[in-house]
């Protein structure tokens, strides 16, 4: 049995998924990038093969993607995460027509088609409203973990309106709002909802077709998934595999390689 992997590094953390030759996952991982991105990569790549009990010499083929896949130096091929993230999801959620994947700095609207080809993309490069960034300094500005921003925003009962569309002045807005009385819970809700818009204009975009799955690190978060869902009239498709989609893409392109190169060149020109 051959094992192909792939290793999404990112802007914040890095996730390492091996999988078997029937497109299963056997083994994942997750680390924080840090300063040292190679040591992330390897990290991660490591730490996936231990979980899953696998030597690194029976994984055939491996493709780094993220922003700092050049940095995977054992991998094999890189890999843009936007091909990536396409990829992985219709894997996981086969009837996927549209993906919005949110990170760390920036979230991708992408259009695909029933194989997770990439037809269509945005980004929002210009500006970090619409990412984890922007929870980022929710956190930080009301002193709460990351991971008690959901459920904290999922009690809110009056959303106050969130204007800025810039990081750096989302804390002073957030602490204008805690100046006027406004419970935590309310502005935590409307900081979800002006992602939540934000991206649902993305995805309008590129078109909102089918089924739409919620990728990236931020699918980890409820009140996240709520907002969208409430902002594109569905229920988005998550699940416990979503933050690993990109790592998933990259080792489905791996696993692709290692099956191509079993077909004899004949063969090959054949088809």
């Amino acid at each position: 049995m051959a094992y192909a992997a792939g290793v999404d590094v990112g802007s914040t953390q890095t996730k390492a998924v091996v999988i078997n030759e029937d497109r299963n996952i056997v083994a994942r991982a997750l680390t924080d990038t840090g300063a040292n991105v190679m040591r992330a990569a390897v990290s991660a790549f490591e730490e996936a093969l231990r979980a899953g009990g696998i030597r690194e010499e029976e994984v055939e083929y491996v493709v780094g993607t993220g922003y700092g896949r050049y940095k995977v130096t054992f991998g094999n091929t890189q890999v843009t995460e936007i091909s990536c993230h396409g990829r992985g999801a219709v894997q996981m959620f086969p009837a996927t027509r549209t993906v919005v994947d949110m990170g760390g700095q920036d979230t991708k609207a992408i259009s695909v088609s029933p194989d997770g080809e990439i037809l269509d993309f945005c980004m929002n490069d210009k500006c970090a409203a619409g990412t984890g960034r922007f929870l980022g300094a929710a956190s930080s500005a009301l002193d709460i973990p990351l991971e008690e921003l959901g459920p904290t925003a999922l009690r809110g009962q009056r959303p106050v309106k969130i204007s800025t569309t810039c990081t750096v002045f989302a804390e002073t807005e957030i602490l204008s709002w805690l100046g006027k009385g406004k419970k935590i819970e309310d502005i935590l809700l409307g900081v979800h909802k002006s992602i939540a818009r934000r991206s649902a204009g993305l995805l309008r975009r590129v078109g909102i077709h089918d089924e739409v799955t919620f990728t990236g690190g931020v699918a980890r978060n409820v009140a996240m998934i709520e907002t969208l869902n409430e902002q594109l009239g569905l229920r988005v498709n998550v699940s416990e595999e979503s933050h690993f989609m990109g790592a998933l893409g990259a080792a489905l392109f791996g696993l692709d390689h290692i099956l191509a190169s079993r077909v004899p060149a004949g063969e090959r020109w054949e088809q």
